[in-house]
């Protein structure tokens, strides 16, 4: 999309971000944030390489980099392995992190591939999980359905002297119909026995760890990985806000004339704290003008308008086949970025919206 406007002789300044979930390490080393590789185990206690991303002492932890779905694609999608999914590789970068010094930890939750409640990531800290005959269970793969007690003496001793963030876009609380199996399980693999399950032992678990927790907004979140750490006392926010805070979009806003954000699909669920939302909360309280760029939008021109957009430009206003949008993206995003730079640029022609030179933030969630 870049390439499109700047084929229209538009300066365009790329900003990326994400919403605390996928991407948000990659957009933070793109603000001069540095990686740090931490040796790991992915959701299937196999060996990982994650990174988290570190600056002035503050650390941000990525869920999906240790504990993501795409990290077992390979394994085929069955109720199995949804049950197997375990949080414990999270745990070991958040405690190389505390490790090496930081005094703010963030953890960005989405993507994960896990719904264990935050049991793997608790041991990957230190604690240890025991069964019902105080026997220490192994939690590289997920031990929820075992535990019955929890002994804290080994639990990371720089936790309670840091800063503890989690970066979050859901208000779903840990347990029930709303909660962390029933609404994200079947994503991860999870048949209706198995979400039943899952929600019993979440219950247990709420009991075992900090009943009060588990009715908090974002408990559910990666699978109950909320939970666990405002268990911990950690800080909830909203992870679009923190991300453009801590990758300091705020500071690009002084002088464009125009933002451009986008997701794959603009819906309702865009306005509830996903990246575009947040951008387009801080264009307007910068008095720019922003607009969408989409695969796909479902919002009305009254809702976008409710939402800050002046505008929402989709690939399917270009290409309705949307498997045609999906193998022939990259073009048709030149041919975008060339439509809003043709829409918004300084002539005497008359436009339907002002004219701005134009700044591109991308959404990398």
């Amino acid at each position: 999309m870049a390439r499109g406007l700047r084929r229209r002789g538009v300066d365009v300044r790329e900003h990326p971000v994400a919403d605390g979930g996928e991407g948000t390490v990659d957009a933070l080393l793109s603000a001069g944030f540095t990686a740090v590789p931490v040796t790991s185990t992915d959701p299937l206690g196999r060996p990982v390489v994650a990174r988290y991303a570190s600056r002035d002492g503050v650390a941000v932890v990525e869920l999906a980099e240790a504990s993501g779905l795409g990290l077992i694609a390979d394994v085929p999608v069955t109720p199995d392995r949804a049950a197997a999914a375990s949080t414990f590789g999270t745990g070991r970068v958040i405690a190389a992190a505390l490790d090496a010094g930081h005094r703010t930890i963030v953890v960005g939750l989405g993507g994960s591939a896990t719904t264990d409640g935050g049991t793997g990531l608790l041991a990957g800290l230190g604690a240890r999980l025991l069964d019902a005959h105080g026997t220490a269970l192994d939690a590289t793969t997920s031990p929820l359905p075992s535990v019955h007690a929890i002994d804290r003496t080994d639990l990371h001793p720089q936790l309670g002297e840091v800063e503890l963030i989690v970066a979050c876009d859901v208000d779903n609380p840990l347990l029930g119909p709303h909660g962390a199996a029933a609404v994200y399980g079947p994503q991860k693999g999870a048949d209706a026995a198995l979400v039943a399950a899952l929600d019993t032992d979440l219950a247990r678990w709420a009991d075992v760890l900090a009943p009060a927790a588990a009715s908090l907004p974002g408990a559910g979140a990666a699978g109950g990985s909320g939970y666990a750490l405002l268990a911990l006392g950690a800080r909830m926010r909203r992870g679009i806000d923190l991300v453009l805070e801590l990758t300091g979009l705020a500071d690009q806003l002084p002088g464009a004339r125009l933002v451009v954000t986008g997701e794959g699909r603009l819906d309702h669920q865009t306005l509830r704290g996903k990246a575009p939302a947040g951008v387009a909360a801080a264009a307007r309280a910068a008095s720019t003008t922003v607009v969408a760029a989409t695969g796909h939008c479902t919002l009305d021109r009254a809702e976008l308008a409710a939402a800050g957009f002046a505008d929402a430009f989709a690939l399917t206003d270009l290409e309705p086949d949307v498997s045609h949008c999906l193998t022939h993206a990259e073009p048709l995003l030149e041919r975008l970025g060339e439509r809003i730079a043709t829409t918004f640029t300084d002539d005497d022609t008359p436009h339907d919206h002002p004219s701005h030179p134009i700044t591109h933030s991308t959404d990398h969630a």
